[in-house]
């Protein structure tokens, strides 16, 4: 009886050691794969989208593409939502989706834009986020695949591989190669495929189409840009005379907008205005006596910066901006300076406020995507979702430099222009909001006007809509925006 015991003990002992061994083995992969034993199945749900007259069936995937390294390794999973519309042609258009950052998901423009289902704001308030169904969603005219780049949103890399997908290059081919998996994998090599990007998203657009065509061997029909990055040399640049000239329309854009006084044509006479006096002044020697009173003068009307600041800066006013242009004790965002809130810090003398629109009611973009997919995708995930990844965006690597060092030599036209050249199918549309200021308007109508005319002509268009950064937050912009998309895609 002692020896089977003895026995038994020793086998429970080594079923203990086992079981105890597996677990660890368990803690440690999961700690490795960096959570990936959160994410569950893909969930594929029918749904209805009623837009105007038609109501369209569709399908929707929320899951995730596996991303393998050169030894076939799983190094990342990608998490994605697709809409695919029922009873459609094969050849029918599909849209690759994502917002910019570096750091973002592409939770705005899911539930800001393109989506089927729309977070829409009253008044700004984020405090009580619902969802309706989209009357602009562009399901009407292409399905559409929303993807979530590494380290945001619920895509995440093996925890030792995560610096692998920090910067330009890579982040490009990490892209381009979900998608070429995705493409294959759904049988849709047969359709005109197009790239949607915000902000940084643009930049990531004409880097992925080069990637694409380089490395998958896949040509895309075109590229839509939301208020892009394309030159990184003109952001943050407050002592280049240029790239205040640029920026200066936007300025006169959003003092129009909180006078109540918006006019197209009164931007157009500040373009003429910034691209002539004012950069001549800004390029040369201080303009003296009544000549310097006469331009500081109409800079500060067109701006609201009161003049003798403007004399102080010399024009150079894209420092003092945000704390001047609204008045004593009220700060404006740089995403849409056409609004003001008041100045949490109103006694220091450089801007310490979050912002009121990335920091903002935005934020609840977060929150109901997470919410959305779980109760109508049925996606269900204990992993946070991660709208914003400052820690992505400090990382990032620029093709030899971090910071905003490395991105100022950061440039995507030079991609633009290959592709418009070997790609004889391939268009561009860019689109940005009037009040934008931190990438305004000026930046891209610049880069686009010293492209050949022979590239350009009739495959290149800028549209403007009333609004900032994400002028999509606005009804009749998204609308506006959304009506002429269609259109551009109808224009084979």
């Amino acid at each position: 009886m002692r020896a089977i015991h003895i026995t038994y003990v020793a086998t429970l002992f080594i079923a203990l050691l086992a079981t105890s061994t597996m677990a660890q083995k368990e803690v440690e992969r999961a700690s490795k794969d960096g959570n990936f034993s959160l994410l569950p199945p893909d969930s594929v749900t029918k749904h209805t989208l009623s837009v105007s007259t038609q109501s369209i069936h569709y399908t929707a995937t929320a899951g995730t593409l596996e991303l393998l390294d050169q030894n076939g390794m799983r190094s990342a999973k990608v998490f994605y939502t697709a809409y695919v519309a029922d009873e459609q042609r094969i050849d029918r258009p599909l849209t690759f989706v994502f917002n910019g950052g570096p750091g973002a998901a592409s939770a705005y423009l899911h539930l800001g834009l393109v989506g089927p289902r729309i977070l829409d704001f009253d008044n700004n308030d984020g405090t009580r986020p619902s969802l309706h169904d989209n009357p602009d969603s562009w399901l009407s005219f292409t399905d559409l695949v929303l993807i979530d780049p590494v380290g945001t949103g619920w895509s995440r890399a093996v925890t030792d591989n995560a610096k692998y997908y920090l910067g330009v290059e890579q982040d490009a081919e990490s892209i381009a190669s979900f998608i070429a998996l995705y493409t294959q994998k759904n049988r849709r090599l047969p359709s005109r495929k197009y790239l949607l990007g915000e902000s940084y998203g643009g930049f990531r657009a004409a880097k992925v189409a080069s990637a694409l065509k380089n490395t998958q061997g896949i040509l895309m029909s075109g590229i839509v840009m939301v208020s892009p990055m394309i030159e990184g040399r003109f952001l943050g640049n407050a002592a280049d005379p240029l790239a205040q000239a640029l920026r200066l329309p936007s300025l006169a854009a959003a003092e129009l907008e909180r006078k109540h006084a918006f006019d197209p044509a009164l931007v157009k006479e500040a373009e003429r205005f910034a691209m002539t006096d004012y950069l001549v002044s800004l390029a040369g020697p201080a303009p003296q006596a009544s000549a310097g009173d006469t331009l500081y003068a109409r800079v500060s009307a067109l701006t609201g910066i009161p003049k003798q600041q403007v004399l102080r800066s010399r024009g150079f006013i894209g420092e003092i901006y945000a704390k001047q242009a609204a008045g004593d004790g009220r700060i404006v965002s740089p995403y849409d300076a056409g609004a003001s809130v008041a100045d949490a810090y109103p006694e220091s003398p450089t801007t310490q406020n979050d912002d009121p629109i990335l920091d903002g009611y935005t934020r609840a973009y977060g929150a109901a995507f997470a919410a959305y997919a779980i109760n109508e995708l049925g996606f269900e995930t204990a992993m946070t979702y991660t709208l914003l990844n400052d820690d992505v965006n400090r990382k990032w690597e620029w093709n030899g430099g971090h910071g905003s060092d490395g991105r100022a030599s950061a440039s995507a036209a030079t991609d633009i222009r290959d592709l418009l050249s070997v790609i004889p199918q391939f268009r561009v549309r860019v689109a940005h909001g009037y009040s934008d200021i931190l990438t305004p308007y000026g930046f891209s109508q610049y880069v686009l006007d010293h492209f050949p005319y022979a590239l350009a002509d009739d495959r290149v268009i800028l549209s403007l809509y009333r609004g900032g950064h994400m002028f999509y937050t606005q009804p009749t912009s998204r609308a506006a925006f959304s009506k002429d998309v269609k259109s551009f895609y109808e224009e084979k």
